[in-house]
């Protein structure tokens, strides 16, 4: 953070500097994962407004809301006189975010790509926030828990791992993304890992002969899709599959798995515990 005439400057995600003469007290949040991310910088009570699907922590659901990741309410917004607006990169319709750029209020992209990128995005905040302690304090835990994870599991025995993201066209993820970090860290492989599209489709006949040990997939959190998650139940007619053979089909929170927030070391402390039992099944 630079520090010149009592004004705050941080680098956002985009690598675009974002300047306020004075720490935010009004914020609005146009992602689930920015409204943890603000709560666990110390801002949660100067959040004025954000979007469905921001339910965590419990507080989270009584802020008035502005939009969904489809429609945000641009006059709505305007009303609320907000000092800062925490917008999702790639989450947010570009046309209306241009249209927020028009308004003069200040802009901090969030899309954090990679483990280190979420402590780093709580620093970040904090420092527009004026709250550093507690932000440092919460990047810090985050740090340290997967570092502890890191520590006991990315060296053990590798499980090649197939991440089920949707199952209508059947789709996986690549190493480009902060998930496939966390299949490394727990000791797993992503046998997609290499595949151009970061969200890439993916046919039946390649997976079977990838042959996964371990298959895992997102369950319903709170954030519930518009239709039910995709089940595992597909695979199970596939018997010479080794995941299936040894029974392997992990579904986790996905509230914990698809969010880039503090919560991610929960959701990998599952998914290391998983993939421990794959070994153990061998």
């Amino acid at each position: 953070m630079n520090q010149a005439h009592a004004s705050l400057t941080v680098t956002d995600d985009t690598g675009a500097p974002v300047t306020l003469p004075a720490p935010a007290t009004r914020v609005v949040s146009l992602a689930p994962h920015v409204t943890e991310l603000l709560y666990a910088a110390g801002g949660g009570a100067r959040i004025v407004g954000t979007v469905s699907y921001s339910d965590y922590p419990k507080e989270a659901q009584s802020i008035p809301r502005v939009g969904d990741n489809k429609a945000l309410d641009l006059e709505r917004i305007v009303a609320l006189h907000p000092d800062l607006i925490v917008v999702w990169r790639h989450g947010n319709a570009a046309r209306q975010t241009d249209k927020l750029k028009a308004l003069g209020i200040p802009l901090f992209f969030s899309e954090p790509k990679h483990l280190a990128d979420i402590p780093a995005s709580i620093d970040k905040l904090g420092a527009l926030l004026g709250t550093e302690d507690t932000a440092r304090a919460a990047s810090t835990a985050f740090t340290r828990d997967i570092a502890a994870l890191r520590a006991k599991y990315a060296q053990l025995p590798p499980v090649r791992v197939f991440y089920q993201v949707w199952d209508d066209p059947l789709m996986t993820l690549n190493r480009d993304n902060v998930f496939s970090e966390v299949i490394g860290l727990c000791g797993g492989v992503n046998v997609f890992a290499a595949e151009a599209p970061r969200v890439p489709t993916v046919s039946t006949e390649a997976v079977l002969a990838a042959n996964p040990e371990a298959i895992v997939t997102a369950t319903p959190g709170a954030t519930k899709p518009d239709r039910p998650l995709p089940a595992l139940d597909r695979w199970k007619q596939w018997t010479s599959l080794t995941a299936v053979a040894r029974g392997n089909l992990f579904g986790i929170d996905g509230d914990l798995i698809n969010r880039p927030t503090p919560r991610l070391a929960l959701g990998a402390a599952q998914l290391c515990r998983d993939l421990d039992g794959a070994r153990k099944r061998r």
